[in-house]
């Protein structure tokens, strides 16, 4: 989550000065750098626990279970279950 800082705190006053001249009174985003990006799911293991989630579902289907049984168990729609059953390897 982003965290709000207050311009005044951390940015020079002539900088500032500049920025109202575009802004004044509005809230701004300022991204991070490229380099300092993160991939989705980096900080919250969420990309890691998709794929399992994702790996047992493939091996559900493939030790018999239905689409319809997958979608009940995971409470994912038809076209998500079908996604990852037919997802290229």
């Amino acid at each position: 989550m982003v965290k709000y800082i207050n311009a005044k705190d951390v940015l020079p006053k002539a900088l500032i000065l500049q920025i109202q001249q575009y802004v004044g009174g509005s809230m701004i985003y300022i991204p991070q750098k490229d380099n300092n990006k993160k991939s989705w799911g980096a900080s919250t293991n969420s990309r890691n626990e998709i794929a399992k989630r994702n790996n047992e579902i493939n091996n559900k289907k493939n030790n018999g279970a239905t689409i319809d049984d997958l979608m009940s168990e995971y409470h994912l729609s038809y076209d998500t279950i079908k996604s990852i059953i037919y997802r290229k390897k």
